[in-house]
C-alpha cells in the first residue's frame, strides 16, 4: 500500500517529464540497488552516465559527510579552498589551462556556447558567432543547448530557437567544411555520439576538425559530459584522438551524483571571461568539489581505468 500511495503521489505532485518504471528506489552500494517493495536489483543505469564509482562509494560517502560538517556553501565571491583543488587536479590531467564550475551539463555547455562568442567578437567582429554542431548530437536542454542539439524530437514546440547554430554529419569531414562560412566562431562536437547511437568517429576525424578549426580561426568545443571521466579508458575521451581542443565541457560523473559540471579551457579561450562575463550562484561550491576531488583521485589510481 506504500508503494502504491508514493506511486500516487509522484503523479499527483510531479510534473509529468519522465517516463518513470513503476520503482521507488531506497538504497544503493555499488552497482546494486534496493526498491520500497524489498526486492535487489542490478543497476545497469547507472544515473545515466553518472555513477561511474558504482552507488555510495565509501571515499565520497566520506568526503561528503565531512566537509557537510565543514562548510557546505559560500558565495563565489569567496575563494573556495576544495574548488581551487578540483580546479587544478583536472587541469594538472587535461589540456587546459583554467576552469568554470556550474551545475550540469546543458549549464556547462551554456557557458562554453557564451565563451566562444565573446571571445570571437573580441578577436574577429560581430559578425563572427556561428557554431556548428552535428547532427544527431545531443548537447542539453536549454534553449540555447536544445537547438545545438542536432535532432528535431528535442526542439519540437520550444520555437523560435536560438540563432547561429547549424547542424553538419558526423564524421564527415567535408560536410563540416561546407558548413564553414565568415560567420562560424567554433565546432562544437561530442567526441563519441551518446544520445546519436554511440556513435564513434575515424580515428583521423578530429585530427582534421582540429586542423579545419586552426585554418578558419575557430574554438573547438568538445562535449565530454557522456564520455568524460574515464569512461572510455582514458580520464578524457579526446585522447584517444590525439588532437587537442580549446574547450571541454564535463558533468556527469564528476560528482558522483552529486550536481555538478565544468568548463575547461585554454588561457586564450578563457581569456574572454572577465568579472561580470558569466557567473553561478551554486557552481563549484565546497560540497560537491570535495565529492569531485575524491571520484577524480579515484579514478586516477594505478589501473582503474583498466580493470
Amino acid at each position: 500500500m506504500e508503494i502504491k500511495k508514493l506511486l500516487e503521489d509522484s503523479g499527483h505532485y510531479l510534473m509529468n517529464t519522465y517516463n518513470r518504471f513503476p520503482i521507488v528506489l531506497r538504497k544503493g552500494r555499488g552497482m546494486k540497488v534496493w526498491g520500497a517493495d524489498g526486492k535487489e536489483y542490478l543497476d545497469f543505469v547507472g544515473g545515466i552516465a553518472v555513477n561511474v564509482l558504482g552507488h555510495c562509494h565509501p571515499k565520497v560517502v566520506v568526503a561528503i559527510q565531512k566537509q557537510a560538517q565543514r562548510l557546505i556553501h559560500v558565495s563565489n565571491l569567496y575563494h573556495i579552498e576544495p574548488q581551487i583543488k578540483l580546479a587544478k587536479l583536472l587541469v594538472d590531467h587535461s589540456f587546459a589551462d583554467k576552469v568554470f564550475f556550474c551545475n550540469s551539463g546543458a549549464e556547462a555547455n551554456e557557458a562554453a556556447i557564451k565563451l566562444t562568442r565573446k571571445y570571437a567578437k573580441e578577436h574577429f567582429g560581430k559578425d563572427k558567432f556561428e557554431i556548428i554542431t552535428a547532427v544527431n548530437s545531443f548537447h542539453g536542454r536549454t534553449l540555447a543547448t536544445v537547438t545545438a542539439t542536432g535532432q528535431e524530437k528535442f526542439q519540437k514546440g520550444f520555437e523560435p530557437l536560438v540563432p547561429g547554430f547549424k547542424h553538419a554529419a558526423f564524421n564527415d569531414i567535408s560536410a563540416l567544411e561546407s558548413a564553414i562560412t565568415q560567420n562560424t566562431c567554433a565546432v562544437m562536437l561530442e567526441p563519441i555520439q551518446g544520445e546519436g547511437g554511440v556513435k564513434i568517429p575515424d580515428n583521423d576525424y578530429f585530427k582534421k576538425v582540429r586542423e579545419l578549426c586552426n585554418k578558419h580561426n575557430l574554438l573547438l568545443i568538445l562535449d565530454e559530459v557522456q564520455t568524460g571521466m574515464g569512461r572510455t579508458g582514458k580520464l578524457f575521451a579526446y585522447e584517444h584522438f590525439h588532437a587537442d581542443p580549446d574547450i571541454v565541457t564535463l558533468a556527469k560523473g564528476l560528482g558522483s551524483g552529486v550536481p555538478i559540471g565544468a568548463m575547461l579551457a585554454t588561457d586564450k579561450a578563457a581569456s574572454a571571461f572577465v568579472p561580470g562575463s558569466h557567473a553561478s550562484t551554486f557552481g563549484g561550491n565546497p560540497l560537491v568539489c570535495a565529492a569531485a576531488i575524491v571520484t577524480m583521485e579515484t579514478i586516477l589510481e594505478d589501473g582503474f581505468m583498466f580493470d
